[in-house]
Order: C-alpha cells, then sequence, then structure tokens
C-alpha cells in the first residue's frame, strides 16, 4: 500500500487558484481497473483507491503517513513560471533578451 503525497495543479477549466494550494494523500492503485462485461463500466476491487484524504501543509500530510506507518512518495510541486504583468515589462531594463543583433 503505496501512497502519494502532492499538491494538485489546477485544471484546464479553472482560471483561479482555488483547491490548489492544498495537500492531498491518495493511494495508488493495487490492481488495474477492468470492465464489467454486462455493464461495460469500469470496475474494482482496490477500495483504496477512494481514499483521498486533504491536508493544509506538506508536513501534515508527510505526519499522518509516518503516524499510521503507510509508506509514501512525496512530490514537490514545480515553481510557476512569472508571469508578466503588463506589456511594458517585456522592455524592462532587467528582463533577459532572448534574441541578439
Amino acid at each position: 500500500m503505496l501512497a502519494r503525497i502532492y499538491r494538485p495543479a489546477k485544471t484546464a477549466m479553472q482560471s483561479g487558484k482555488a483547491r490548489t494550494k492544498d495537500w492531498l494523500l491518495e493511494f495508488e492503485p493495487a490492481a488495474a481497473r477492468r470492465n464489467d462485461p454486462l455493464t461495460g463500466w469500469t470496475q474494482s476491487t482496490d477500495m483504496n483507491g477512494q481514499v483521498r484524504l486533504t491536508f493544509e501543509t506538506r508536513d501534515e500530510a508527510v505526519a499522518y503517513a509516518q503516524k499510521h506507518a503507510i509508506a509514501f512518495q512525496l512530490f514537490e510541486p514545480k515553481e510557476p513560471k512569472k508571469i508578466l504583468k503588463a506589456y511594458a515589462d517585456n522592455f524592462a531594463a532587467g528582463r533577459r533578451q532572448s534574441w541578439t543583433h
């Protein structure tokens, strides 16, 4: 039973940053999903796949996993690229230019 601890990225449908500051602990699937021959729906016998715990900080999630003896992998978030706020920022004195004369 291996768990993943990570901070989710915002989805393509999100314009804001809601629910991107929390840390999640979820279990990796123990078995592959398979199709039910009668209904065609996917099914799984792994009940841990339904568990998804939310924590405010990374340390809280790690402490929870250690307290309950859950093996885990920690995935650090990538830092987002700096977004220019104004068109004039493209020509700021401190900005590195990618082209040369």
